[in-house]
């Protein structure tokens, strides 16, 4: 079973800031443009510390750290002097306009090195992301961002709605996408044990962060017995539909003309036209059971032969892609989130053409982890991503 714990969370001091110049998404979806702008808005923003760059004569890693400490001098951030628990509410609208709302809590969740099996991974990682992170934590020993991890327990969700109802008033923040981002330190002894308890009677399924979960598992060897190097930040949110919004990961292609693409993909895929509108080929995916090829002013929906469902373990569009790839003979694969930013990066001339991935459900999710096994990268989206800097946790804190 997962061992979960409170811990001194660090936070921004919100009469030194504005909440919402500080935040910023994970470091692993900011683009170049995006990290630029981000830093623009504050000399405090967490970008500047998740993602760093070289500064002063210092490496980028030495310049997070030091940074860093600049903060903590100068009172932008202070660290909590009891242990706790956060509850943490992202409120979104969906591409459909709907309005949705996922409740989970923060808290240190133990590390299992072993694969004892109280912790689950669900995707494969990629070593150079790793080796960064890394870097950054040997040097600032502070996890700036959240994994987020997944609960079997029943009853997590209305727990956080009653703790964030007993606590007060929220830690707020509104990002650019204008999802609100709400924290509520939890301080009742009996709700902290609750919450510890919830969590602590079933693993933890990984959702998003992989490469920090392992980065920290590498770190806890190399730093044995230092002070939090068994633990990293988590958002644990209960395994359900109502709480979790799972989007595709899009596959932007390069390197092949496009005008060749069906007929090479025809051998893996059954391809029937499509609806050019992109939001309407993703509904028409859904329908029929099909992923979607998109072309400059053309579509087709794509059914995989039974000759290419023979090859694969699973039935995810993302292993099916990746086997019929293999005999594309100098394809290049990039990944885009969002069916709109794909018909933007082909409409801008960044890739010759595109494939539209249906959605993973949480019952794959589930049946892949416990089943041992792993999804290859980028196959799951999680929706909205929690902010870096809401509440950092520091491994010399406790």
């Amino acid at each position: 079973m997962a061992r979960f714990s409170r811990f001194h969370g660090t936070l921004y001091g919100p009469e030194r800031v504005d909440l919402d110049s500080v935040v910023a998404p994970p470091y692993d979806v900011v683009g170049p443009a995006e990290r630029a702008e981000l830093a623009a808005r504050s000399p405090y923003n967490a970008i500047l510390v998740e993602l760093p760059e070289e500064e002063g004569g210092l490496d980028r890693y030495r310049h997070a750290a030091d940074l860093w400490a600049r903060w903590h001098a100068e009172e932008i951030v202070a660290t909590a002097s009891q242990p706790t628990l956060y509850v943490y509410r992202m409120t979104f609208t969906e591409e459909d306009g709907s309005t949705r709302t996922t409740n989970g809590v923060l808290g240190a969740l133990g590390l299992d090195p072993g694969h004892t099996g109280e912790v689950l991974p669900h995707e494969q990682t990629i070593s150079k992301d790793k080796h960064d992170r890394l870097s950054l934590l040997r040097a600032a020993r502070t996890n700036f961002s959240p994994i987020w991890g997944l609960s079997l327990a029943l009853g997590l969700g209305e727990w956080c709605e009653r703790a964030a109802a007993a606590a007060g008033g929220a830690y707020r923040a509104t990002d650019s996408d204008g999802t609100v981002h709400e924290c509520w330190a939890v301080t009742d002894t009996e709700l902290l044990s609750q919450a510890e308890a919830l969590v602590g009677s079933t693993p933890v399924l990984i959702a998003d962060g992989h490469h920090r979960y392992e980065t920290a598992c590498a770190y806890a060897e190399e730093a044995a017995g230092s002070p939090g190097s068994d633990a990293v930040l988590a958002l644990v949110v209960e395994l359900s539909e109502h709480e979790l919004a799972v989007q595709a990961i899009h596959r932007l292609l390069t390197g092949v003309s496009a005008k060749d693409l069906p007929g090479l993909l025809a051998p893996s895929f059954e391809l029937a036209p499509g609806p050019s509108d992109p939001m309407e080929l993703r509904d028409s995916m859904a329908k029929v059971g099909a992923l979607g090829l998109v072309l400059a002013g053309e579509s087709f929906l794509m059914s995989p032969r039974p000759e290419l469902l023979a090859t694969v373990e699973d039935d995810l569009d993302s292993s099916l892609l990746g086997r019929a790839l293999e005999n594309v003979h100098g394809v290049e694969v990039r990944y885009q989130h969002g069916a709109r930013e794909v018909a933007r990066a082909l409409s801008e001339g960044e890739a010759a053409a595109a494939v539209l991935l249906r959605p993973v459900s949480v019952e794959q999710i589930a049946r892949t982890a416990h089943g041992g096994k792993r999804m290859p990268p980028k196959s799951t989206f999680f929706y909205p991503k929690p902010r870096t800097g809401m509440v950092f946790r520091e491994l010399d804190a406790g």
